[in-house]
């Protein structure tokens, strides 16, 4: 079985791995901490914890709409998902937790009592595209993962489990193409030191390649890390989305 073919069931026992990861990180915070900068440019670490507390149950809507087909949006709108991440983010450490706490379970009990038909109904994210229901879990998975980095607590990208950075290398890599703008970036090489992996991004020949652990890469493709640890001449790249 690889990253790519794991069913629901496996990657919700990642989920909740990578879940109480976070929840001990969420533990040896303070208040004061809790206010300080995250990684993501103009949030704190309460925006983070918000985001992830109410991503939770935004996702927890997408498994309700597949288990009932009652259409249920992942958000109201975008204004009330960036409302509600403004005000929970300065909330005291306690709440924070609790809130963290209860969103991941309240997701977590929907998502193990899934039937297998419920896995395949179709639902929209909050951008408007298709999904079946499957790829709900793994969403929460990226969140989780990705946020803790975030949290700027010590967690990198070299703690990322490799299943997590085997499945969502290549996918990094098709959202950068989707993205690239040839003239500010050329055509270049990914090879991970590491592993077997090796891509090309971009239209026609490579003009260089970029070499490191896959988890390197990954974190640099993502914007969490300057790429200080890759070896080769760094494109510009564009914001990951």
């Amino acid at each position: 079985m690889t990253s790519e073919t794991a069913t629901p069931t496996d990657l919700l026992d990642q989920v909740a791995a990578s879940t109480a990861r976070f929840d001990t990180a969420i533990g040896a915070l303070t208040d004061a901490a809790v206010t300080e900068p995250s990684l993501l440019p103009g949030w704190t670490r309460g925006h983070v914890l918000a985001h992830l507390s109410r991503n939770a149950d935004s996702l927890l809507n997408l498994l309700l709409w597949a288990r009932t087909g009652i259409e249920i949006p992942q958000y109201p709108s975008v204004e009330v998902r960036d409302a509600d991440i403004e005000a929970g983010a300065p909330r005291l450490l306690t709440v924070q937790h609790a809130d963290f706490t209860a969103s991941a379970h309240r997701w977590q009990a929907v998502a193990t009592t899934m039937a297998p038909a419920d896995w395949r109904a179709e639902v929209r994210n909050r951008q408007g595209g298709t999904l079946t229901a499957d790829k709900i879990v793994w969403m929460r998975l990226r969140e989780t993962e990705i946020h803790h980095v975030d949290l700027a607590v010590g967690y990198t990208p070299a703690d990322w489990p490799a299943p997590f950075v085997a499945r969502l290398l290549p996918e990094a890599i098709n959202d950068l193409a989707d993205n690239l703008h040839p003239e500010a970036t050329p055509t270049f090489d990914i090879q991970s030191t590491d592993t077997d992996f090796t891509a090309t991004i971009g239209p026609g020949r490579p003009h260089h390649t970029v070499l490191g652990p896959a988890t390197a890469l990954l974190g640099w493709l993502l914007g969490r890390t300057p790429g200080t640890d890759l070896t080769g001449p760094l494109p510009p790249l564009p914001a990951w989305k």
